[in-house]
């Protein structure tokens, strides 16, 4: 049935595009692929009739679903159906973000296949990027992705990211124009001078930086933002801005208007005066790192505790625990207490407690066991950070340390 149900979308979902001609921007990469989206809503809203993925529907029924803007019912399917073969809508959204996922092989070649985007970004695959347990190699998860480029015609545009070796080099063979960013000054759109800043409150609000391009630059302030992997999203979404006919001024200040997702490097207040940073969406070696580092920076800038908390990393396979054991030996400038979840998990507290001292690394077994010792752990002021795979519920502990 699911087979059948798939198969009509993407007659559904070929028909109503070629009968629309809307400009399709797809996104694809390991980690970013929500706040990429996210931030080119931001930018593109103001001036276009604009539709982006709701949640993560980013698989072969969501995709068509968000081209067909309908749910997953029978009264969805006819409102598809009357859309691709009825009478012709006076307005279709000009652009479409569409989010494209992968967690099997061909996964992006069905997708690019079926909505060909006009705009593609690859947002970042890493070393080891989340997804891999159904691949051979970290190169064939890079292969997966560059999928979404074989569509693009000589009028397209493929977005890179110029930091990410794997996908840079993915810009070979692309027929269309290639546009690179990150935080390099070789890249086509680049960031620099990134800094906090705070608010009337003395605490951290977000994030400054100046957007460069080409000789130009301005300067942009992004509220809610701590992160600076968290930059890569909005300057891949100011490359579309600047290919639709926006300016460098247009494109910051929409981005100022832009927050991330929830789940994904939320800060909150919470008990005892602390700030809980709250990523607990899912987790990969690349962006568990990219958190950690964001920990570090966080706690010796306002000079308080760090305390990380992490869940198993899920889904790579048969690197799962090199994965873990290569984030253990990274924690010990970053994290002055270490709570680990999961079986997983446990071999990030082997490599690290040599590191760091005994009494400083923890192991439990779930969310639910670990949250009443973090609580009791914590002290006026600390700086918490909290993640792991949606399997291990790590927003359980979140919900016990909120003020």
């Amino acid at each position: 049935m699911r087979k059948i149900l798939q198969l009509i979308l993407k007659i559904l979902t070929k028909r109503v595009l070629s009968r629309y001609h809307p400009t399709v921007i797809g996104i694809t990469g390991s980690v970013g692929k929500t706040s990429t989206k996210e931030a080119l809503y931001a930018v593109l809203y103001h001036n276009f009739f604009v539709r982006k993925t709701d949640d993560n529907k980013n698989n072969e029924l969501g995709v068509p679903m968000t081209v067909l803007g309908i749910g997953p019912t029978l009264k969805g399917l006819l409102k598809g159906i009357w859309l691709a073969f009825g009478v012709s809508r006076r307005r279709y959204p000009s652009l479409l973000i569409l989010e494209l996922g992968a967690d099997r092989p061909d996964d992006i070649r069905y997708l690019a296949d079926m909505v060909r985007p006009q705009i593609a970004i690859v947002t970042a695959v890493g070393e080891m990027p989340v997804h891999v347990q159904f691949y051979p190699s970290v190169q064939a998860v890079a292969r997966e992705k560059s999928h979404i480029l074989k569509y693009l015609g000589p009028n397209g545009l493929a977005i890179l990211n110029y930091d990410d070796p794997l996908v840079l080099r993915m810009s070979h063979g692309v027929k269309g124009k290639v546009t690179t960013f990150g935080f390099s000054n070789h890249a086509d759109l680049w960031a620099s001078d990134m800094a906090y800043y705070l608010g009337d409150n003395k605490q951290v609000e977000g994030l400054s930086f100046k957007m460069h391009h080409g000789d130009a630059f301005v300067p942009v302030r992004t509220h809610g933002l701590i992160g600076a992997h968290q930059i890569y999203s909005l300057l891949a979404a100011a490359a579309v801005g600047m290919h639709v006919g926006m300016n460098l001024v247009e494109i910051a200040s929409a981005l100022e208007t832009f927050e991330p997702p929830a789940h994904r490097m939320t800060v909150l207040p919470g008990i005892k005066n602390s700030l809980i940073i709250d990523d607990t969406y899912n987790a990969s070696p690349l962006s568990l790192q990219a958190a950690l580092d964001t920990l570090k920076d966080f706690g010796n800038i306002l000079q308080r505790r760090r305390i990380a908390v992490i869940g198993d990393m899920k889904e790579l396979g048969s690197f799962e625990v090199q994965a873990h054991k290569k984030i253990g030996e990274t924690l010990a400038d970053k994290a002055d207490y270490l709570i680990v979840v999961g079986e997983l998990g446990a071999y990030i507290a082997e490599v690290a407690r040599p590191k760091m001292h005994e009494s400083r690394v923890l192991t439990f077994t779930s969310a639910a066991e670990a949250a009443p010792k973090v609580r009791e752990l914590m002290q006026e002021g600390d700086v918490v950070l909290v993640k792991g795979s949606r399997a291990m519920k790590m927003e359980v502990i979140v919900d016990v340390l909120k003020a």
